[in-house]
């Protein structure tokens, strides 16, 4: 039976999954965005690449049924079920202390890529750098001529995302300390998240 494990605000938190289980992404509060990484479980060299997987689904969101790929090319998650509009990012990188420095930030701010590092950490690995994360429930529209902007992510309390392992994994999550700019919602108040191992 599957139990609920917590991403505290403004934290990260992994956890090894097997391949054929399922990770069930609660967006708690409904106005949280989640940075996703998936790591191969023996060898963190390999992990779910952005790049490679708009090149493979020819697509900017996953939607039900599209794959994720791996900086190699393979299978690594599939989205399976989604409760929420699907309004998801697969285009901007995870937020670190350079980009708080570029908003005006003068001080330490709590951050994507940190929370990654020590998320990864507390399982006993060590990770070389940051790679660009699928940031589900970020809602990051895009016009005609290319321009983006930053707004509210569209779900709603208790809705989530399934995504089921095509590999041994590890996957991760930081639920974004963004409180500069609206990502997560008008208040720009960061909740924390939950989620679920399904057999």
């Amino acid at each position: 039976m599957s139990h609920s494990i917590e991403i505290p605000a403004r934290r990260g938190k992994a956890h090894e999954v097997k391949m054929g289980q399922s990770i069930k992404l609660i967006n708690t509060h409904g106005n949280q965005v989640v940075d996703t990484w998936a790591y191969v479980a023996d060898d963190l060299g390999e992990y779910m690449s952005m790049e490679a997987t708009r090149a493979t689904i020819t697509k900017l969101i996953p939607a039900v049924g599209d794959t994720l790929y791996t900086n190699n090319r393979r299978p690594i998650l599939t989205l399976t079920e989604d409760t929420t509009p699907g309004i998801h990012d697969t285009l901007l990188a995870a937020c670190d202390r350079y980009r708080y420095g570029l908003l005006g930030c003068t001080d330490y701010h709590d951050n994507c890529s940190d929370n990654l590092a020590a998320a990864m950490e507390a399982l006993g690995y060590n990770i070389s750098h940051t790679p660009a994360p699928l940031n589900m429930f970020m809602n990051i529209p895009w016009t005609q001529e290319g321009s983006l902007s930053f707004e509210s992510p569209t779900s709603k309390p208790g809705q989530y995302s399934i995504l089921k392992a095509e590999l041994d994994l590890i996957i991760a999550f930081s639920t974004c300390p963004q409180d500069m700019l609206p990502v997560n919602g008008e208040n720009q108040i960061p909740t924390n998240a939950h989620f679920e191992i399904l057999p």
